[in-house]
Formats: C-alpha cells, structure tokens, sequence
C-alpha cells in the first residue's frame, strides 16, 4: 500500500542544497556546495523552448512525436538532423500547434511529427535554438524492457529476497478472521512486498501473477531468455526469467489457498509503517514479539480491520477470478511439460476450488488497514470473474466456464476508470479489464462486437480526456496515474489484435511515450531506465543502501490537490521540477510517496504492456 514508513522521513542537516539550471532540452544538476538556500538564482524562460520525446525511442514503423513547449510563440518548423552531425538534416517538419490546452506557466505547444523517417539512427531534434535529448530510431525499441522491469520484480521478493541476498520473513504468518483460531501459525512465507512498504496483498500480487503468465502467452518469440535461477540469483535454470517471476507468485497464492474452502488474502497491515529497516532487519511487533510473525488476514468476505478502520467488503469475487486466472494460465503453460505436469494440475485444481468461492461470495474483498485511513478500495468483481472463467475454459473446455465467462462480461460491461475524473484508491482494479480480450475469440459474433464496443467505449471517453492536455494524455492525474496510462496502451493493444482497427494506435503511443519521457518533466516514469528517470525514490531498499534498483513503475503525477491532502506527504525544497509543475505534479523526491514510489502491480502490467508492443522481449 502506498504509504510507507519513509513518508517520516526529514533531510540530513547541514546538508548542501541543490542549484539547479534550466536548459533547452530539459535541465541538469549543478553541484552547489557551499550555495546558501536563498542564493540560488531562480531560472529565466523568455523564449526558452523545450522539447520532450520519448528517451527509448521510437521503432521505425511506428508514430513519431515530440512536444515543444514555451512561453513565447514557437517557431513553425523543425528539424530532425544526426546526433553526431547537426548539419546533416533528415526531415524538415511543419510544428503543429496545440492551441485549446496549456500546462502551468506554458501556454505555447506544438507536436513535431517526424512519422515519416524510417531510417534507423541515432538523431537530435531541433526547433529554434533548442534541441531535444538524443533521438533513436530502429527496430526492437522495447525488446529489452521487460526483462529490465523484472529486476525490480526480483528486489520485492519476500521470503528469500535475491536482490539482498538474504532471508526475511520467515515467520509470516499467524491468521485473524476465518475458520481458524485467531493466531493460529500458517505458512504464508514468500510473494512479494507491495510497494516502498513490506506488506504482502493478493489483491495486487494475484494481479501482477496473471499478468506477467498472460504476458508469457502472448509473448511473440518461442522461449525467453534465461539469465537467473528460480530463486532469482543469476544463473540459469532452463526456464524463462518471466515465468520464474511468475511462478514465485504462484508458490506464494497456493500458500494463501491451504484447503478447499479457504482463502487468505494479506500479510500485515500498516503497523508497518514503523521507520526505515530493510526487511531482513523486521522491527514490528504485531503481537507475537518484535520481528516475529505478522497477521495473515482470512478472506471471508465481510468488513475487516482490527482497529479503528473497517473495509467496506462484500464478498471475494475480484480476488478470487484473479486467483482462478493466474492458476488456469498456469496450466496452460505447464501441463505439456512432463517435469511440470504434476504443478500444473495442482494449479488448476486450486484455480477451480478458489474461482468457486468467487460464484458463492460475489462481491470484493477489499484491503485492511490498522491504524490509517488508507487501504485499496476495489469495487468491481465480475470483470475478474470473466478473466477467471475464460481461462479456465481455456484450460478445461467444460462450457459451464464459457456461460460464466459471457455472463460476467456483460455485468462488467465498460465499468471502468476511463473518463472519470476522480476515483476511490484502486476503485475500478485492474485497470483494464483483461477478460473482454481472452473471451473475445471464444465467444460468437454478436458478444465480439459487444465486447469490442466496451473497450472502444473507454478508449474514447480518454481521448475526449486527453484534449484537456497538450500531451493528449487520457487519464485522471489521481493516485497512481501512471498505472492507468499502461492500462489505456494495454487495452488498446487489446483491442487492435481483436479486431485489427488501428485507429487508436497513434494516441496508444502518446500515452507509452508520456511514460518513457514525452512528458512536461522531461523524465521516464522507471527507474533506471532512459537518459533521466526517477533516482529519489520512495524505497527502502534504495534510500538505505544508496544502491539503485532498475525497472520499478513509479506512482506517477498527481493532481496538486491530492498531493497536498495525502498525510505524510511532503517534499525538500527547492523543488528542481518547479518549473515544470502544472495541472498534474511529479517530484523526483523521496518525501513524495503519491508520485515516486515504485509498485509491483504497476511494473508487471507494464512488463505486459511491452511485451504487447514490441518483438521478441528479453524476458
């Protein structure tokens, strides 16, 4: 859950501020020892123009666009030319101004549209006296994206944490609620940690599981590649790295099913919200002794917190179409493999026993929290329930599963995020609704162009969003906003490979682009990745040991006035990105837990997201 323990933190005294200069393509870090705070000269714009392109770069074959931006009118031309030889121009383009939107002090934009260049190099552009950062054009632009975002994957693990090469954990957990005596020993070991905290949620981790199996199927080359073991050290194992990711969740989901009937669905809750420790290093007492075992709370379907705060559950559908889903794609990645084959039904058999709980608690089971008013606040259930039953079709043929499939299609028709301007914490969860694209070719023709028409409904209500922007960004700036944008790419995609209509493809890459630099801060939205990325990030492990981690979906921009009522949430001064602050914010600071903290949930989405957009991924 979004609000970790380092939202407490201050800066060091004594401490050197940071003189920050602003220039065309962007802005670059000064050392300034010795500057006093107030001695830093505030930057000058005048006509200043700044350009903002997508820092991976952009395949040949796709649209190409980049958005310039200043206070003074821009010129009505501009160049693509050699990163290595200005004066050799490729294209000469017209700037398309962007007259109905503005974004904070900027009231002047223009997209460059260079679509047309398909020779693959290494370029710069070029409008009045600005120049972008290095521009590359080729082929396999993402190709090695995925296999970067699981290395964040692989430093949330919990249980044996490969990134630290340690245990932690290992006492998770003893039981609240359900069938069980409260405090009852159960093995919960292993999954995830959620966030920048060290909570562990089905709710997000089911969905990050699916996702990255989903992403395995669709996947465009035979294998992946393997450069790590199954516990996540490098090596090789003769098994895709995704599908190692994928199966360290799956382990973990089965401990959360022990019998039939049974389901448990989160360890700990925001008592660990306790000051900074790496996970190794447990301090919380949840009762049982400092460090000891945390709470692993039972799914029943009902209203929980131990404390102050209740969850407004009504049932444990989303959970369990989730569960069902991950557990049916692993059948039908594993039960032709002879050394897998006995794990593969295991799965399955778990998916049919959890998806039943689903039909007879319709409804959600939503997050626990303790001591905080903060907790995921899911909603909707029977989109879940779709991507549960049509895999389990999938994987079993039984035509119960296909009737379930259509019917929670159409209870979960286009309710979604898209077009709303504001929504409860993970209200409309997942972001996109996977089950309309995996019912689509099973189902008949007239339930295909219902479905269809779900996605194209939400597609358009987030083009008729994005003309609010210069940047044609169609998602509401709340929490998480950038999980969002990689749901949009997501179901665009879905929808092209469902019916082949393109005609949403190039606003598809004006939202993947926001996330790779196309955005008024001039920065990719993953750590490590791209020429500017988040480094101050909302995380433990990389604020203790000041060691990076790469890959890691930060929270994204958020609408001011929800960065100012969030508790805990604050950032150093000066801000470097003030310049750049508009409608939406972003800070770059560890302080600011609403807009830079990295989610496992968001990264594997994105894992799912490149792998629909590019070639053979290196996963």
């Amino acid at each position: 859950m979004k609000t970790s323990s380092l939202s407490s933190r201050t800066p060091k005294s004594g401490s050197a501020p940071v003189l920050w200069r602003f220039q065309q393509w962007g802005f670059i870090a000064l050392a300034a020892a010795g500057w006093p705070a107030a001695a830093a000269p505030a930057p000058l714009f005048g006509e200043e123009i700044f350009v903002r392109a997508s820092q991976l770069g952009y395949d040949r074959k796709e649209p190409k666009t980049a958005v310039a931006f200043s206070t003074a009118p821009l010129p009505r031309t501009f160049e693509l030319v050699a990163a290595e030889d200005e004066h050799a121009v490729f294209f000469q383009g017209s700037t398309r101004p962007v007259t109905n939107a503005a974004w904070g002090k900027f009231d002047q934009h223009a997209e460059l549209d260079f679509s047309q260049v398909r020779r693959p190099g290494d370029y710069v552009l070029k409008i009045g006296g600005a120049r972008s950062l290095p521009v590359r054009i080729g082929t396999g632009t993402y190709r090695e994206l995925p296999g970067e975002l699981l290395e964040f994957m692989r430093q949330q693990r919990c249980g044996f944490n490969p990134w630290l090469g340690t245990n932690c954990h290992q006492l998770d957990g003893r039981t609240a609620y359900g069938p069980l005596t409260n405090g009852t020993p159960l093995d919960v070991s292993g999954g995830w940690h959620d966030a920048g905290d060290l909570l562990k949620y089905l709710l997000t981790s089911g969905n990050a599981t699916a996702q990255m199996l989903l992403a395995s199927e669709l996947a465009p080359g035979p294998t992946g590649v393997d450069h790590f073991d199954a516990w996540g050290r490098p090596g090789t194992n003769g098994i895709p790295d995704l599908l190692d990711e994928a199966r360290w969740g799956l382990d973990w989901m089965l401990k959360l099913h022990p019998a039939p009937g049974e389901l448990y669905h989160q360890v700990a809750d925001d008592r660990d919200h306790a000051g900074w420790r790496l996970p190794q290093n447990e301090t919380v007492d949840y009762g049982w002794g400092k460090g000891g075992a945390r709470v692993v709370y039972f799914a029943d379907g009902q209203p929980q917190g131990l404390k102050k705060y209740q969850s407004e559950s009504t049932g444990v559908a989303n959970l369990a179409g989730r569960y069902a889903a991950a557990m049916a794609l692993a059948y039908q990645i594993w039960h032709d493999s002879p050394q897998q084959q006995a794990y593969a039904a295991r799965c399955l058999q778990a998916g049919r026993e959890v998806y039943a709980l689903g039909r007879a608690k319709e409804g959600v089971q939503q997050g626990n929290s303790y001591g905080s008013p903060y907790r995921y606040e899911e909603t909707t259930w029977a989109d879940d329930m779709e991507w549960g039953a049509a895999e389990l079709f999938r994987a079993t043929h039984e035509p119960n599963y296909l009737r379930d499939a259509v019917h929670y299609a159409a209870l979960a028709a286009d309710e979604n995020w898209m077009g709303r301007e504001q929504t409860k914490h993970y209200q409309y969860y997942p972001f996109v609704n996977a089950g309309h694209f995996r019912l689509y070719e099973l189902a008949d023709r007239a339930t295909r162009r219902t479905l269809a028409g779900y996605y194209r409904a939400g597609i358009e209500r987030c083009e008729h969003m994005a003309e609010g922007n210069p940047y044609r960004v169609g998602v509401p700036f709340i929490w998480c906003s950038d999980n969002l944008v990689v749901a949009l790419v997501t179901q665009c995609a879905f929808y092209e490979r469902m019916t082949g209509d393109k005609r949403y493809h190039e606003f598809a890459a004006k939202q993947r682009d926001w996330l790779l630099g196309r955005n008024p801060w001039g920065t990719t939205m993953f750590t490590g990745v791209g020429r500017q990325y988040p480094r101050d990030v909302h995380l433990m492990t990389v604020q203790l040991l000041k060691r990076p981690v790469r890959g890691g979906l930060v929270d994204g921009p958020v609408y001011e006035r929800i960065f100012k009522s969030l508790k805990g949430v604050t950032i150093r001064q000066p801000d470097p990105l003030a310049a750049f602050q508009g409608p939406a914010v972003y800070h770059d600071d560890v302080q600011d837990y609403s807009s830079n903290e990295p989610t496992l949930d968001g990264t594997a989405s994105a894992i799912l997201m490149f792998v629909l957009g590019g070639e053979t991924p290196g996963i």
